[in-house]
């Protein structure tokens, strides 16, 4: 055991057994507020995980994992997968350099050929589609050359590399992926006995159709029941849909056996205005119920696969402020960037759900519908703002004319005044190409109509 694993087991009284959970936690690194690697694992380790799943093969957590009987996953990132596709050499040294120096002591297990590849969909993201399983491939060999056996190599897919998921009898993977793609690497999976790795998350399909899809069964508190039309099998929550129409698919293509696990699960603890059941007591409740599904025994499985073990990796360790995208996408975490935590949980699954406090009650989980803002954040710092102020007029379209000198937007004459207005354009006008009221932390969402006098913010109708 390494000093520093052994300091922090010495420290927090730890035992290998009292690690042993089949709950892993993912590990991500995109904020610039994070604890230091040091303390992470003071936090992991004290959370009694069983498993840590990084984005890349950070050198620093892996010599810090060594000797702690934590199963490590690491990865491979997206834009190294096309030259390890194409040369067995760069597969080689990939594996001499991020495998060979800390296997065994730091117990990694998993190796994973990029995250969710198949769901970019530029040009040059469609030809990293195909290097995909030739990349997988030259990994193998490359830890099989090593004397390696014991490190399952795969890739995460996102859901959406299903074309049909509902009822999950139907479940089929996408045509554009099918042959190409899919069919090779569940051979390769099939092969050498490795999973499906699945990012699954039922807080999206309920979000995006909240009147249609129960809360209560997308937070898998068993108290309502499908039944699939399709075998007679009966659901109790959206989880085992989704698992089990990814089986399915499989099964259909001849691989009945390959087993799945669960790369990424969670659900958000905020998020914008427009993103409903983003909050504590939605979070809690999924992660304690999915905590309490996969390590009660005997083992429920799911209707499908009743009694397997699925292997679990909850997002996320931490919230993560310099990730893109809506609001939700920064707050998945169980510690908050100070490592204090969102909320009580035990990833042991040893504590009864009934002896949890009360959790803060939820205000947004039905949709909000109104008029939305984009404006500064609070605390937004002044140099940051000309910046993004700049960015947002130049895009044109008419997004900052108001702002013209005479026009009814021009006073007060101030960054944060001209900023308010841009965002809020911005938004509004490219809001249907993708665009989001984040623009690098700088402004958040608002129900309350900042417009004053003559000059009319433009807003969003949800």
């Amino acid at each position: 055991m390494g000093l520093v694993a052994f300091f922090l087991f010495c420290l927090l009284g730890l035992s290998s057994a009292e690690i042993s959970s089949k709950i892993g936690i993912n590990y991500g690194m995109l904020g610039n507020n994070l604890p230091s690697p040091n303390q992470t694992m003071l936090y992991i380790l004290s959370m009694k995980v069983g498993r840590v799943k990084l984005y890349d093969a950070n050198p620093e957590m892996l010599k810090l994992l060594s000797g702690t009987k934590l199963q490590v996953s690491i990865m491979v990132p997206n834009n190294e997968i096309s030259s390890i596709a194409s040369s067995q050499t760069a597969a080689d040294e990939w594996v001499r350099n991020n495998v060979v120096p800390y296997f065994p002591d730091t117990m990694i297990r998993f190796l994973l050929v990029g995250n969710e590849v198949l769901s970019c969909s530029s040009d040059q993201d469609r030809q990293m589609w195909f290097d995909l399983v030739p990349a997988m491939r030259k990994i193998k060999i490359s830890l099989k050359a090593q004397n390696i056996s014991n490190i399952k190599v795969g890739t995460p897919l996102a859901m959406d590399v299903m074309r049909s998921t509902f009822p999950p009898s139907n479940g089929m993977f996408r045509s554009d992926v099918l042959n190409s793609v899919i069919v090779p690497m569940l051979q390769f999976l099939h092969e050498t006995k490795s999973y499906f790795f699945l990012d699954v998350y039922p807080y999206f399909p309920w979000a995006a159709n909240p009147g249609h899809i129960s809360l209560d069964y997308a937070l898998l508190r068993g108290n309502t029941r499908y039944t699939d039309p399709g075998n007679g099998l009966i659901y109790t929550n959206l989880l085992d849909q989704m698992l089990d129409s990814v089986t399915f698919a499989m099964t259909k293509l001849g691989f009945p056996d390959i087993r799945v696990l669960i790369s990424e699960t969670g659900w958000p603890t905020a998020g914008d205005i427009e993103q409903p059941g983003a909050n504590i007591q939605n979070s809690a409740t999924y992660n304690r119920n999915l905590v309490h599904k996969i390590t009660t025994k005997p083992l429920i499985g799911t209707p499908a696969r009743p009694g397997i073990v699925i292997p679990t990796f909850l997002f996320a360790l931490y919230n993560e402020n310099q990730k893109s995208g809506p609001g939700t996408e920064r707050n998945w975490g169980l510690l908050r960037s100070d490592g204090t935590s969102a909320y009580d949980i035990d990833l042991t699954g040893k504590q009864p759900l009934s002896d949890y406090a009360p959790l803060p009650i939820a205000n947004n989980n039905v949709p909000y519908r109104g008029k939305v803002w984009c404006v500064v954040a609070k605390g937004a710092n002044l140099l940051e703002l000309g910046t993004a102020l700049a960015f947002a007029c130049s895009e044109g379209n008419g997004t900052c004319d108001a702002l013209a000198l005479g026009r009814e937007c021009h006073q007060p004459v101030s960054v944060f005044w001209h900023a308010n207005y841009a965002f809020s354009s911005y938004w509004a006008r490219f809001r249907s190409r993708g665009a989001t009221c984040f623009f690098n932390g700088l402004a958040q969402q608002t129900t309350k109509n900042p417009s004053r006098g003559s000059c009319k913010f433009p807003s969003v109708t949800l």
